[in-house]
Formats: structure tokens, C-alpha cells, sequence
């Protein structure tokens, strides 16, 4: 990775946090990027509207990796209204920034996870 890589960055692409699957997920969002090629999917697991536990299996560049691990650290604990409003800038801002080139990867991980609380949000209305 070049070192235009914050030191966070880099610590969470070489230690992702939250990183698998949760098999019996209350939501699932998968999201990719055919341009670059990054495939992201985040799992949610919801008690009394507050994410639980949440992970993610990512197949992309270091910076995926990284946003990944992100934004499930930012989503953990948090009533689903509010884990809904991370943004991409949020995202960016807590790695200490993204090189503009990423910028697209922190934009994955944000609708990954907005994807997952929809998913969990028409589940509870079935």
C-alpha cells in the first residue's frame, strides 16, 4: 500500500476488525463498485433496534479493507436510525483521510451498511 495510507489506515487493512459473517444475520447489504472491482457485504445482527454485532467480508483494495473495518466499528452499539446516518465523510474522517483516488471506498461502506439496516427494516415489516 503507498504511504499516502494514514497510520490508521493502514492498522485497520492489517488488523480489520469485525471481519467474517454472521449466519444468522437479522440483515445482510452487499454493495460493489464494478469499476475498481470491490465487493463488499456487511452483516448486522439487531436487539431492540441497536446493532448487536456487526462484520463484513470484503473483496477489494486495502482501503475496501479498511473502510470496511471502519465502518463497522462506527455502526456497533448504535439504534439503527442513527448507524443509518454514517456517512462516507465519517467514514473517511475516522481513518484520518482517504487519498481522493479511495474516496469511493469509504462511499462502499457507508451503502453497505445503509443497505443492511433496509434489508432488516423490510425483514421486521414481514
Amino acid at each position: 500500500m503507498s504511504p499516502q495510507y494514514s497510520k490508521k489506515v493502514m492498522d485497520h487493512f492489517l488488523h480489520p476488525r469485525n471481519m467474517g459473517e454472521i449466519k444468522d444475520a437479522d440483515g445482510i447489504g452487499t454493495v460493489g463498485n464494478p469499476t475498481c472491482g470491490d465487493i463488499m457485504t456487511i452483516y448486522i445482527k439487531v436487539k431492540d433496534e441497536k446493532i448487536q454485532d456487526v462484520k463484513f467480508k470484503t473483496f477489494g483494495c486495502g482501503a475496501a479493507i479498511a473502510t470496511s473495518s471502519m465502518i463497522t466499528e462506527l455502526a456497533k452499539g448504535k439504534h439503527v436510525d442513527e448507524a443509518i446516518k454514517i456517512t462516507r465523510s465519517d467514514v473517511a474522517n475516522e481513518l484520518d483521510g482517504l487519498p481522493p483516488v479511495k474516496m469511493h471506498c469509504s462511499n462502499l461502506a457507508a451503502d453497505a451498511l445503509g443497505a443492511a439496516i433496509e434489508d432488516y427494516r423490510k425483514k421486521q415489516k414481514k
